[in-house]
């Protein structure tokens, strides 16, 4: 088995030149394994006129906001650092909300609406040109150098790839360790800049750590005459929830939170597809309680890529012209309104996720209750790069925010996408029984709202003002006149491009 995780990247990256690569050679032979050498790295020497900064984006796999308080290092960034508690997912499946991500487009507009195809998967974003026009594609066009370790769109599988063939590298991408099958955290394949390397199930091998290893590498090569962005992109906390092994005995007593929609005692009110699911009993309860012990013993993992990752920024004189980012593709709820677990629904437990930002000029210790999204992320990070914002952005730059400057203009409203239900086994996201499942819908959440539409005709509406928890549906009892407002609303989100999104969503 070849873990390379200090090896020089081969591929594109020898376009840089003999002299970078032979640097690379150095370190990464007098480190053995990356991170742990005898010796630190030499500092890097600063750029004459000043470097554009580097961007590290942490982007994890169904992390809700109740586990942020295990994660020393992540609330330390919120102490350092701007958090976005209103940050949205506009859809609450991996490949739909990592295509927005990376494009700065709803999901109707990648047309990645699920998870596997035809609606969906990395085919579907490769088919119609999506990788062609990422914030990769920019930012590596405007001398950036980039990397993507990890995760990247489902149906992405190196392991396919014919014995002696390369693995496909989307455009934009300077360096790619990826894969879209590494949630169980053994036995999986990486494409190691084309080349399918396979790993295996000890515990060296456990996926989290091994892109931890490959992300200080990165770091440890880069000098800051040329920026990078390193987007780390992690499988943990997915299920099936599996911890590293260090960390399979913490928490011994720790339970899912009873916040007031668990196992809510009365969903008459909710939509039909709710209807069948009976109070969860203590044997489900139970079952909640070890899954979310998991989840939490999975993060511990990640934080540790957190304090690896700035250490070495650090032991580079990087840190200080360095964005750190950290975010989760869509949430995960466990027991809200008797769902045991999973996503797919617009309650607050899957769509509003963390994003923490720190870095140069960044307020410390900020918070942002403005409305934000993952369409945002693109553009913020070409701003950050100063390269050109596309006018074929959905999103909004946050870097206003980061600067603390005033936001005189923003949105009050954002749109949530779901095709469902999930009906293919396949698919990671396939939900057992008493998950939740909900079929298709468009919502609308505004600063105080929450109003959803079902393709068969049924609606949802809260105010979140007194029912942050979503538990009294009064879309029986809304005004005629807001509800056509709302509906309006909709219908012009729904419909909304580039420009238009951004026009349409200051609408009330």
């Amino acid at each position: 088995m070849n873990r390379a995780s200090g090896r020089t990247p081969g591929g594109r990256a020898r376009r840089y030149g003999a002299l970078l690569a032979a640097c690379a050679l150095v370190l990464s032979t007098a480190c053995g394994v990356v991170g742990n050498g005898p010796s630190k790295p030499p500092k890097a020497v600063a750029s004459p006129g000043g470097p554009k900064p580097n961007i590290v984006f942490i982007l994890t796999d169904d992390l809700s906001w109740d586990l942020v308080q295990y994660m020393p290092r992540v609330r330390k960034m919120r102490e350092q650092g701007v958090t976005f508690t209103n940050f949205i997912a506009t859809n609450t499946l991996c490949c739909p909300s990592r295509a927005t991500i990376l494009s700065g487009k709803f999901p109707h507009n990648t047309q990645v609406l699920t998870n596997e195809p035809p609606k969906g998967g990395w085919q579907r974003f490769n088919g119609n040109g999506g990788e062609r026009d990422t914030f990769a594609t920019t930012m590596e066009g405007s001398g950036y150098r980039t990397a993507l370790m990890g995760k990247y769109l489902n149906g992405y599988d190196p392991a396919k790839v014919q014995a002696g063939s390369q693995a496909f590298v989307p455009p934009g991408w300077t360096e790619w360790y990826a894969t879209s099958l590494g949630y169980r955290h053994y036995d999986y394949t990486l494409s190691e800049n084309g080349k399918p390397v396979r790993y295996g199930n000890q515990p060296a091998d456990y996926l989290t750590d091994v892109l931890t290893g490959k992300a200080v590498d990165f770091v440890n090569r880069s000098t800051t005459s040329r920026p990078f962005l390193l987007k780390l992109s992690t499988f943990a906390p997915h299920a099936p929830f599996t911890p590293a092994p260090r960390h399979a005995n913490l928490f011994p007593g720790v339970k899912a939170p009873r916040g007031p929609a668990f196992n809510e005692p009365d969903i008459s009110d909710k939509p039909s597809w709710m209807h069948a699911w009976p109070k969860i009993g203590p044997k489900g309860i139970q079952t909640i309680d070890q899954k979310y012990r998991g989840r939490v013993q999975m993060v511990q993992a990640v934080d540790e890529m957190i304090g690896r990752v700035q250490q070495a920024l650090a032991d580079r004189g990087l840190d200080r012209n360095t964005y750190l980012v950290f975010a989760s593709d869509n949430g995960f709820h466990m027991g809200q309104h008797r769902l045991v677990e999973g996503k797919g629904t617009a309650y607050d437990p899957d769509v509003r996720v963390p994003l923490i930002v720190t870095g140069p000029g960044v307020p410390k210790g900020r918070a942002v209750n403005e409305l934000t999204a993952n369409t945002d992320l693109r553009p913020t990070f070409e701003e950050l790069a100063g390269v050109p914002i596309s006018p074929l952005v959905d999103g909004r730059s946050l870097v206003p925010f980061l600067r603390g400057a005033p936001v005189r203009s923003w949105r009050n409203s954002i749109l949530i996408e779901h095709a469902g239900p999930v009906s293919d086994p396949r698919d990671p996201d396939y939900p057992g029984r008493g998950w939740g499942n909900p079929p298709s819908y468009m919502a609308v959440r505004t600063t105080n709202e929450l109003y959803i539409e079902y393709d068969a005709g049924e609606r949802e509406y809260y105010d979140l003002r007194t029912d942050l928890a979503s538990q009294h549906n009064m879309a029986a009892q809304l005004a005629v006149p807001r509800r056509d407002q709302l509906a309006g609303l909709l219908a012009a989100l729904k419909a909304c491009s580039g420009a238009s999104c951004r026009s349409a969503d200051q609408g009330t």
